[in-house]
């Protein structure tokens, strides 16, 4: 049994000056390092966004992610959400170094890496420019009256991102344009990828049956 999934980007919840830059020197000789260290992830309260993490759905997730991408040191971001479900290594700018919990907010602290986009990062801070952390997910929304439930909650990344506490752009961020399927084995597909494999594997004759079915069924998912 597969479950459909939305591709969901938040903004945090707290101000952007609650995240604290530090630069880190080893020796004289050595260029010094930068760290971001702040608030990351937040529970049980309505955000900008009219959607609520429980905690019970946040915590075990946070768990999975810690062990299989920040202890094995993984847990890279990008510079700015993009609107894919994994992390293109191109534009990577930080890796996760540190992610714990205190109440209902997870703090974390990240590496600024010496790529391209951790070089922008970098410049960006030393010129003052405030940034802060936004998550990347896939997971399904409960709808109620006033807010929506993340349930099915799968942390792709945590981006680095200019100030969503007060940025407009980061209101609507669930890109409902982008699904993804996750399969009985624990990957995840886009719908588009398993559309287009299902025409490739099908007969000539069967196609317009097979096109007909997919377009029912999109219908019917909205």
């Amino acid at each position: 049994m597969s479950v459909t999934l939305n591709l969901v980007t938040e903004p945090n919840s707290v101000p952007v000056d609650e995240f604290e830059y530090i630069f880190e020197e080893t020796n004289r000789n050595s260029p010094s390092s930068l760290y971001i260290k702040g608030p990351y992830l937040g529970a049980e309260v309505v955000n900008k966004n009219k959607r609520k993490y429980p905690i019970d759905e946040l915590r075990p997730e946070v768990d999975r992610y810690i062990n299989e991408m920040v202890r094995t040191g993984r847990a890279m971001g990008e510079l700015n959400h993009p609107t894919t479900a994994e992390v293109d290594l191109e534009r990577a700018c930080h890796l996760i170094t540190e992610l714990s919990e205190n109440g209902n907010v997870f703090y974390g602290k990240s590496k600024i890496l010496t790529t391209p986009c951790g070089h922008i990062t970098r410049c960006l801070i030393q010129d003052g420019v405030k940034v802060g952390m936004s998550s990347r997910s896939l997971g399904t929304l409960e709808e109620h009256s006033d807010y929506n439930t993340v349930k099915n909650l799968k942390i792709i990344a945590i981006d680095c991102v200019a100030d969503p506490s007060y940025s407009e752009a980061f209101v609507n961020g669930i890109l409902e344009s982008k699904q993804w399927v996750l399969q009985d084995n624990g990957k995840f597909e886009e719908v588009y990828e398993r559309f287009e494999k299902g025409i490739k594997d099908l007969p000539s004759k069967g196609v317009e049956a097979h096109l007909r079915e997919q377009i029912i069924k999109f219908i019917e998912s909205f």
